[in-house]
């Protein structure tokens, strides 16, 4: 508790937290274990006078409450002195507290305690703990697993210890055992994986010129990186590897970010493929982070570049995106994209939004899309090695893609040629697969008024906003579907499995509805 070490401490802890946020290696969640309730109160002072902005209440959200950034977490005692007891609050003023830290989106990210929240305590986005404190056995344990949840994409936690717990944590775990100790990695191993891996991938890279990246100006940075993306897609197998590679990397350099050991240009490659392997993610998963929140060197270079060619279209196609799927300008800007292999993932990506759109207004027609656009995928995946540099081997897939977006914008008006709407173009076609699958023929004319009846009959029973929760109004649902398929001379198919089917589908159905 000494004041001059708690100014060297908060000096080290702000400079070592503030660098793993911005290089991205922390969600800015992070706890401070303290002694005890002196040495935690002086060494919140010591932090709020380096950093006075953390001390005041803001909040990232107009919905949410105004919280500090950091707070000190104990009970009240009466002998505290004034400012400290009215800074802990209340118990009604703790609980709003653990809630504001659960709460990924809260301004509260640092957290500093004494013994509570060291046990029982869940914050999955938390992945950094400091400790200040001497803790020994099944304590200990507990301690360090405030920070071993898994959580989008972080993958194991950090314990930075300004104590002395190494003896006591192997101790703990020889004699609790509740944690392999093959999963517990310090930064001088984690230097070692971080060399090993920056080495696995420049070899990996060794026929491409990533200097650009490193040297040019935001442009020349951002090409270099599309091209590096399109360099790692060659075959399936490679992309795989690298994105195994990218992984380990990741997970090591977020443990050794703040080590001395690494040098500038060690770091600057790290980045780099950091950035590719997030750029890669941006055109085949949803819901990822931009590639800009990986380090603040990227997100510069995405602001001043972002309208190159073809650039925009990676970074506008977003899942809750307004872009109208089957417009054809914006086909024709993705098919203009020269990279081949992103243009194909991008492609792919716009695919799978126009499926889910068709699934959700008819179910059968969007099973059979998913099926034909998996063996587009899976047979493009295993080009041979021979074929990368065969462009025909790109156009051919990226026509083929292109024409399956037409094929779905065509289906939700292939109805009109019937007569019916496209919900009961729906019904038509569940009808229409069961006389497939048990070979039986029934009459076009006798099927189309057959999936009127059956939209009239669903609206009627599924009128209710808890319609598909109500037992009642399912098994009506369900005996009123057989009389009717039976008055229309429907074959007598395994009724139970036509019931399912259109319920399904009307289930899906409403609730697309009810979210436009």
């Amino acid at each position: 508790g000494d004041s001059d070490r708690l100014k060297v401490l908060a000096t080290d802890f702000i400079e070592h937290y503030e660098k793993r946020v911005s290089e991205g290696a922390s969600s800015g969640k992070a706890m401070f274990v303290c002694a005890n309730r002196q040495i935690a109160y002086k060494f919140y002072k010591e932090v709020t006078a380096l950093r006075p902005a953390w001390a005041v209440k803001k909040s990232n959200d107009k919905k949410k409450r105004e919280i500090e950034f950091i707070k000190l977490i104990m009970t009240r005692n009466k002998d505290d002195e004034k400012e400290l007891y009215d800074m802990l609050g209340t118990k009604d003023d703790r609980k709003a507290n653990e809630r504001a830290f659960k709460d990924e989106e809260s301004n509260f990210k640092i957290a500093i305690v004494v013994d509570m929240w060291l046990t029982g305590f869940d914050v999955p986005s938390l992945d950094t703990i400091y400790i200040d404190k001497p803790i020994q056995q099944h304590s200990l344990i507990q301690t360090i697993s405030r920070v071993n949840r898994k959580y989008k994409n972080k993958e194991k936690g950090l314990v930075v210890d300004y104590i002395g717990i190494k003896r006591q944590l192997n101790l703990a775990l020889a004699k609790y055992n509740q944690l392999q100790t093959s999963s517990l990695e310090d930064i001088k191993s984690s230097l070692v994986v971080v060399k090993n891996h920056l080495e696995l991938l420049d070899k990996f890279f060794y026929k491409f010129d990533s200097s650009g990246y490193f040297k040019g100006a935001p442009l020349l940075q951002l090409q270099t990186l599309q091209n590096a993306v399109e360099f790692v897609q060659k075959t399936k197998e490679d992309e795989k590897r690298f994105v195994a590679l990218v992984k380990r990397l990741k997970s090591a350099y977020d443990i050794c970010v703040g080590s001395e050991e690494l040098s500038e240009f060690e770091r600057e490659k790290v980045h780099f493929y950091i950035a590719v392997r997030s750029y890669l993610f941006k055109l085949t998963k949803p819901n990822v982070p931009d590639t800009a929140t990986i380090n603040k060197k990227v997100a510069k270079m995405v602001d001043e570049a972002i309208k190159s060619s073809g650039v925009e279209e990676i970074f506008n196609l977003k899942e809750d995106s307004k872009i109208d799927l089957f417009d054809e300008d914006y086909l024709q800007r993705l098919n203009k994209i020269k990279l081949p292999n992103t243009k194909i993932k991008l492609l792919q990506k716009l695919l799978s939004r126009a499926i889910d759109s068709i699934k959700k207004v008819n179910k059968v027609k969007g099973v059979e899309f998913s099926k034909k656009m998996q063996q587009l995928v899976e047979s493009y995946n295993e080009r041979k090695e021979q074929d990368i540099l065969k462009s025909q081997v790109y156009e051919d897939m990226a026509e083929q893609l292109t024409q399956m977006i037409y094929d779905i914008q065509k289906e939700f008006s292939s109805g009109e040629e019937l007569g019916v709407d496209f919900e009961e173009k729906a019904f038509y076609d569940i009808l229409k697969s069961l006389c497939v699958k048990y070979d039986f023929s029934y009459p076009e004319d006798k099927l189309i008024n057959l999936a009127k009846d059956v939209k009239v009959l669903v609206d009627k029973e599924a009128r209710f906003p808890d319609w598909d929760k109500r037992e009642d109004i399912k098994a009506t649902l369900k005996v009123e579907l057989i009389l009717l398929l039976d008055k229309h001379g429907y074959p007598p198919v395994e009724r139970d499995e036509v019931y399912s089917e259109i319920f399904e589908q009307a289930e899906n159905f409403k609730k697309s509805i009810k979210r436009r």
